[in-house]
């Protein structure tokens, strides 16, 4: 887990588009390119909202048959100690073990609420979300695999294991970031380096499109200007 971030520094990642973070992560080369996001089946519910970053609480459930104990999906609230005692800003990531996913809906208003009051500013899950406009008029972002009417027999399996979403293998305290593209992890070594290294990126592709967009526009010009960005 990285706690080391600063305020500053965490709110530079946040100012990041995804596409940007996730070319700066590339350009570190810590991970192969094709590992530390979640694929297509994880989509981002209000694409409006600005990026979120936060440390992961890791919280798996099920929800289409009934608990072994309990008759409530608030019948257990031990979880909530441990969500707290991961570092602020907090991510809920939420994998639902169901045979069939998002049949019921943990996320709903009620835990919306109680999750933006433990200091979360988003949650992701695999399964399925609900009451929308409740998460709406808080900011907070909603990443899901579906959305659902009920709750139904949604219940808490365990709380800080390791969890997988949409491809994405996730422990708890990683840094997560998310905007309308989806979700990604943030390496803990090269976090703090990130944005300056971001800028430069996205000035060179600003670069490139005004080139492009412009009257002298040429394929020399577009070979030297890559040439350039390479060297």
């Amino acid at each position: 887990m990285n706690t080391h971030l600063t305020p500053e520094q965490l709110e530079a990642l946040r100012r990041l588009d995804a596409c940007t973070l996730a070319n700066a992560i590339e350009s570190f080369q810590t991970r192969l390119r094709n590992e530390g996001f979640a694929d297509g089946s994880i989509r981002c519910l209000f694409p409006q909202l600005p990026p979120i970053v936060g440390y992961a609480v890791t919280i798996k459930i099920r929800g289409s048959s009934p608990p072994f104990a309990g008759e409530n999906y608030l019948d257990r609230t031990d979880w909530w100690d441990y969500v707290v005692s991961v570092p602020a800003p907090r991510v809920a990531v939420v994998q639902d073990l169901a045979t069939r996913p998002g049949v019921a809906s943990l996320l709903g208003a009620v835990h919306v609420n109680i999750l933006h009051a433990l200091g979360c500013v988003g949650a992701v899950t695999n399964g399925a979300v609900r009451d929308i406009p409740a998460a709406e008029e808080l900011g907070f972002q909603l990443f899901a695999g579906s959305v659902s009417v009920s709750h139904a027999y949604a219940h808490i399996v365990d709380a800080g294991a390791p969890v997988e979403i949409g491809g994405l293998k996730i422990q708890s305290g990683d840094l997560i970031h998310g905007d309308q593209h989806g979700v990604q992890s943030i390496p803990d070594d090269i976090a703090g380096q990130i944005p300056p290294v971001a800028e430069k990126i996205a000035a060179e592709a600003k670069a490139l499109i005004e080139l492009c967009q412009s009257s002298g526009f040429s394929l020399e010009k577009l070979r030297a200007a890559l040439a350039k960005n390479r060297a």
